[in-house]
């Protein structure tokens, strides 16, 4: 119930300004400006909306859109200056009073802080409550600060919130008996974990003695399957070590991780943009919040601004227990943005440096496939089966993938085996059911089985049109052509720009009589550009018929279309 109140209210706080004209003289730049907006296009965004304000200073919406766009460029420094005008000029803008009190934060200015909430410049109830709960803890006032901790404890709805910072400032000046305390009290009441505060609990009871108390608490949150950070503190905790405290110990550091779980709340509610807006404020307050970090790269990969993204994931320290996830995360982004060979040079220089994650040289695998490179994405693939335990849920994926790389040098029998491994692992898998029927139908091999195989895989995928192609296609090769067409029909609804998917529609037409249908989806088909060859052969089905390419071809043809058996 509170994420669902808290992501309405956040969403309200997106400001689209009250007087979007400029004056004429700079239109062209207004112009230019929200149409890079609207392609997420910051760095070329800021730039125009900057020039814009030159024509017109004091617009709500140029001023709203600079300092957003220089938020989402890092550039918080150019934010700033944007937000201090917008307040100035008594603009209401909840992005800018967020700005200015983060700014406060870094800098330690506490009475800023409370000024400007005597002046109005809200956030909302949750950030500004918490605000001050640790303004206060800065100023150095213990009771005043549990004190601000307890309204918003007393908020309806922000209860757990309020607790969860009440104990990491107790943590923070030591009172790690009083901040146990607040975690025992909140269980009754639901007292939700994030990874932060799983951590912060498991470091505060490893202070108090109580390591297995700590291994309990990461293992009921985090499972059996712990990210880098987790694994390294809960092998400390395992070892005995009297685990420091340094989960939250600054005023900054605690509203930077509030930054980051509203981001989490948000996220998939609210536009990506302004996700981001709060998950950058996380890492300006501390650079090396790294779950933070993460959470900014993958919204700007999210959005293609592939370069920012990258930018985002180099920044995470090779010291970091997380710096490995980060560089499959830019590799990821290298590969998005085709630079095959800068992804692979990361992934190489990764490999060095974790030589028994799987996980790189499975990534490795798929990048060196995108690259054509199958006999090397091969021998990634196999190194990479080695090193998965048993029980891994991903060893499916990666037969599967290897499986496709054999596949495309048309080495069928081992491609063949490694579908049929990963079926072992995932029998219902609607991937390898559909690419393994498939296979099987254009080889004219096993053709019963395909279609079991196909007819489960679009049972499970309905709406996905290359399963429901491949489930028409198999009763094309079977000869049941107007089972086929009923499949087909449905494909190209799904995916009505596919190539192939209108090539076989098109097929399918002619066998069954339809023939200008049949003529009109191949020129459909040409027009979508498919590969050349079967560019080639989509143009000889048009000058001749679909009947004479297959006798070409040493096929039987199928006549239907002209009434002659």
């Amino acid at each position: 119930m509170f994420k669902r109140s808290i992501s309405a209210a956040f969403l309200a706080f997106v400001v689209t300004g009250t007087s979007p004209a400029v004056a004429d003289p700079d239109a062209g730049s207004y112009l230019a400006a929200r149409q890079a907006g609207l392609l997420n296009d910051f760095a070329v965004a800021s730039r125009y909306f900057t020039k814009s304000l030159l024509a017109d200073p004091g617009n709500a919406y140029l001023l709203e859109n600079a300092m957003t766009s220089f938020i989402a460029l890092d550039q918080m420094d150019r934010a700033i200056p944007v937000a201090q005008a917008m307040v100035d000029r008594g603009y209401d803008s909840q992005i800018a009073h967020l700005t200015l009190k983060i700014a406060d934060f870094k800098a330690e200015r506490w009475e800023d802080i409370f000024k400007a909430l005597e002046q109005g410049r809200n956030v909302g109830p949750l950030v500004d409550g918490l605000s001050q709960g640790w303004a206060h803890l800065g100023q150095g006032n213990i009771n005043r600060s549990l004190a601000s901790f307890d309204q918003v404890i007393e908020t309806e709805g922000m209860g757990a919130y309020g607790m969860t910072h009440k104990a990491y400032a107790l943590a923070s000046v030591g009172d790690f008996e009083g901040a146990e305390a607040i975690f025992v009290a909140g269980a009754p009441i639901g007292m939700r974990y994030s990874r932060q505060s799983a951590i912060a609990r498991a470091q505060i009871l490893s202070q108090l003695g109580r390591n297995d108390d700590a291994l309990a608490v990461l293992d009921s949150v985090f499972g059996s399957q712990p990210d880098s950070r987790v694994s390294v503190l809960r092998a400390e905790l395992a070892a005995g070590a009297a685990v420091a405290y340094d989960a939250v110990r600054t005023p900054a550091q605690g509203m930077s991780e509030l930054m980051l779980v509203i981001a989490g709340l948000v996220q998939g509610d609210a536009p990506d943009q302004f996700t981001l807006m709060y998950a950058r404020a996380a890492t300006y307050l501390r650079p090396e919040n790294t779950p933070a970090v993460l959470m900014v790269a993958g919204i700007l990969e999210d959005m293609a601004q592939h370069d920012l993204a990258n930018a985002a994931y180099a920044s995470v320290s090779p010291d970091d227990p997380s710096f490995h996830a980060a560089e499959l995360g830019r590799a990821a982004v290298l590969r998005s943005a085709e630079r095959y060979d800068a992804a692979i040079e990361v992934l190489e220089a990764l490999s060095r440096t974790h030589p028994n994650l799987p996980e790189v040289y499975a990534t490795k695998g798929d990048t060196l496939r995108q690259a054509e490179r199958y006999d090397d994405a091969i021998t990634s693939y196999t190194r990479a089966l080695a090193l998965y335990d048993d029980e891994s849920a991903a060893k499916w994926f990666v037969y599967y993938t290897r499986a496709i790389a054999y596949h495309k040098l048309d080495d069928w029998a081992p491609a063949e085996a490694d579908f049929r491994a990963a079926l072992a692992l995932r029998p219902d898998q609607p991937q390898v059911l559909n690419y393994l029927g498939y296979s099987l139908v254009e080889r004219g091999e096993k053709l019963d089985e395909a279609l079991q195989m196909i007819e489960i895989a679009a049972a499970a995928r309905p709406d996905n049109g290359a399963i429901v192609d491949s489930l028409g296609w198999v009763y094309f090769q079977l000869g049941h052509y107007d089972e086929a067409v009923v499949h087909l029909e449905r494909a190209a609804s799904l995916e009505p720009v596919d190539p192939v998917i209108n090539d076989h529609l098109g097929d399918a037409f002619w066998a069954v009589g339809r023939e200008i249908e049949a003529r009109f989806q191949w020129h459909r088909a040409l027009s979508f550009g498919p590969e050349e060859t079967e560019a080639i052969r989509i143009r000889d089905k048009l000058a001749r018929g679909l009947d004479m390419v297959l006798l070409d071809e040493g096929r039987a043809p199928i006549r239907v279309a002209h009434g002659d058996d």
